[in-house]
């Protein structure tokens, strides 16, 4: 295990001394973690892994119970996972047993409203609840993605209102999550561990915590570059894919073929990384951790452009597909008003059974918009709306993709493959290239 921390400067050098031992076996639970969901699910796992006799606390009855019973109620852990920790993990709605704990990890939510502005308030309620329960000696982790300044800000002085004082009575630090749902190279255990403290040794008793987990940690000067590090991760992502979605609308309008493009440009083995367009980015980070930057960087009276360009033309990549679809669907001689469209794939990425701000929803209120009578597909989703509008769902994938006038691929889940697609009348895939049906990548 190799503990990285963040010196004056110099280079970076391990830190493998002065750690605080993280267990306190005389106590009755030794981790709490706090939601879990996506996120806190894998740490609560990982703790009870390493031995730590962990309890989930969450407001979901649903979801405690399927801890409890033994079932995974996130696609971010798999039964057997949750299974060889079951003498070690159990959950609770009930946060009384917080006082008993060495560590406290809150891993809740932190999305934006619907004007793009940071809501603290799930987080901010649930440190609340942990001030209630604060024991001197305790280490308070954050794992959720907030914006630099949040945890030796807002969240020491709710902490505080305890009556205990932070870096002298409890430890406090943040930890950026870094679960990539679907990926089965990189779990807990092998992706490196980001850790600030509010103090040195703060930050020493989270790397501590955290190296009995997982391979490597890396604990930075504070915990705002640790906060700041998460931001500039899915930023760093958010800018390259509206580089290339933009660049792959370019590339249509001048018959060049942008996957062919990719493809040679990926070959050069310095300088560039491929990412490939698709229609639309989502899920529950890209679309939403570069805004808590850009709020406070607004704040502080310094614009962060970039990332709200990128914000704005990955928004607009749905609605560029939907006029693709109505450009290829007039060129086959059908009028998009009365069309069936059917999408294949409604979550955020492939083969995950997360919807979250997938961009299927604002392609399909487009196509209804324009008169189209649009169906979807999804072996991971049973319901989707858009803008609260139910879309239905098909019943005989082969029979709705021959009856469809236009099929467009918006997640390629493992199943779409191409024997799939010649099913299809037109296909439309912006997912991209390598149909045999008649139709297109976008």
């Amino acid at each position: 295990m190799d503990v990285i921390a963040a010196a004056p400067p110099g280079p970076l050098r391990p830190v493998l001394t002065d750690l605080v031992p993280t267990a306190h076996h005389d106590r009755t639970v030794d981790v709490a973690v706090v939601g879990i969901g996506y996120a806190g699910l894998p740490l609560a796992v990982a703790a009870a892994a390493g031995g730590h006799r962990t309890r989930g606390l969450d407001l979901s009855d649903f979801l405690v119970a399927q801890v409890n019973i033994g079932r995974t109620p996130v696609d971010t852990v798999t039964r057997a996972e949750l299974e060889s920790v079951a003498p070690l993990l159990d959950a609770t709605t009930d946060p009384a047993f917080l006082r008993e704990c060495s560590v406290v990890a809150l891993c809740v939510p932190t999305p934006v409203d619907t004007h793009g502005v940071p809501d603290l308030e799930p987080l901010l309620s649930a440190v609340r609840t942990v001030r209630q329960h604060l024991t001197a000696g305790q280490l308070v982790i954050i794992e959720s993605t907030t914006y630099p300044g949040t945890t030796d800000g807002v969240i020491r002085e709710i902490l505080e209102g305890s009556g205990l004082t932070a870096g002298v009575d409890f430890h406090l630090a943040f930890s950026p999550e870094r679960v990539d749902p679907g990926n089965t190279r990189y779990g807990f255990h092998n992706t490196p561990k980001v850790v600030g403290g509010l103090t040195e040794k703060c930050g020493a008793r989270a790397a501590a915590f955290y190296a009995g987990l997982t391979e490597r940690v890396h604990v930075t000067r504070s915990s705002r570059e640790a906060e700041a590090a998460k931001i500039l991760e899915n930023t760093y992502r958010q800018v390259n894919l509206a580089l290339v979605n933009e660049f792959a609308q370019i590339c249509h309008r001048l018959g060049v073929d942008v996957w062919d493009t990719i493809a040679a440009a990926a070959t050069k083995p310095f300088g560039f990384t491929p990412f490939r367009p698709g229609a639309g980015v989502g899920g529950h980070c890209i679309p939403v951790d570069p805004l808590y930057l850009v709020h406070r960087a607004t704040q502080a009276g310094v614009p962060f452009r970039m990332a709200e360009q990128a914000q704005r033309i990955n928004d607009s990549i749905p609605v560029w597909v939907a006029s693709r679809a109505q450009e290829l669907l007039a060129a086959n001689n059908v009028a998009v008003r009365g069309s069936r469209v059917l999408l294949l794939g409604v979550t955020y990425k492939p083969d995950v059974a997360d919807t979250r701000h997938s961009p299927a929803e604002p392609l399909a209120v487009e196509l209804l918009g324009a008169g189209a009578e649009v169906m979807f597909h999804d072996p991971y989703v049973s319901t989707f709306s858009a803008r609260s509008r139910p879309v239905p769902a098909g019943r005989d994938l082969v029979a709705d993709l021959a009856a469809a006038d236009l099929t467009i691929v918006v997640q390629r889940h493992r199943m779409y493959d191409t024997e799939l697609l010649t099913h299809a009348r037109l296909v439309l895939d912006p997912s991209g290239p390598g149909t045999t049906a008649k139709g297109e990548s976008a």
